[in-house]
């Protein structure tokens, strides 16, 4: 009876270590990269799969600064849009002046006054949906999130060729692209 169950021990402790699904890190060149069908066979095939994961890495990096980089064009764009004074609307100014949240100040530079008035914001102002934006802001999103998910299936694979191939190109991104764009809570 002890004999059966020692071997029921061996037997579950032999399939725990075939699962597959190991933590810990690998060096097999022949891991699976997105899919069956993209398994580096030569040393050469590997290295195009790690040349492949740094340029994807940093393109996750470009294409963060790219979309900051358009967020600022899109809101200088909205700052200097023209605004129509409509029949039986007050202007712009003069809704300001009666605010209570105004102040009537007075701004000096080089020797010359100017009556001012600074405005107290509320709240958090809302830019209204803009057709030239937000179907180009959806796009940066999307294929962002698609970059880094693909980044996180490489690591995924827990190759450490794959893993520091990611680490590079984010290394080299964040280099050439960094100073573009400030992230403290993207990555």
């Amino acid at each position: 009876m002890s004999h059966s169950h020692g071997d029921m021990d061996m037997d579950s402790s032999s399939s725990s270590h075939s699962s597959g699904h190991m933590s810990v890190f690998n060096n097999d060149m022949m891991t699976a990269l997105y899919a069956e069908a993209w398994t580096p066979s030569t040393p050469a095939a590997y290295a195009g799969s790690i040349i492949f994961l740094i340029f994807l890495g940093a393109l996750f990096r470009v294409l963060l600064a790219a979309k900051a980089m358009a967020e600022a064009r899109w809101l200088d764009a909205e700052m200097r849009r023209r605004y129509v004074v409509v029949q039986g609307k007050l202007p712009v100014s003069e809704q300001i002046s009666r605010d209570d949240l105004s102040k009537r100040m007075t701004l000096t530079e080089n020797g010359v006054e100017e009556e001012v008035f600074v405005v107290q914001r509320k709240k958090q102002i809302h830019r209204p949906f803009r057709l030239s934006v937000d179907p180009l802001r959806a796009a940066f999103d999307t294929l962002i999130t698609g970059v880094g998910y693909l980044l996180m299936l490489a690591v995924m694979t827990v190759n450490v060729g794959y893993f520091l191939a990611v680490l590079g190109g984010t290394f080299l991104g964040t280099l050439l692209v960094g100073r573009y764009y400030s992230s403290p809570g993207e990555h």
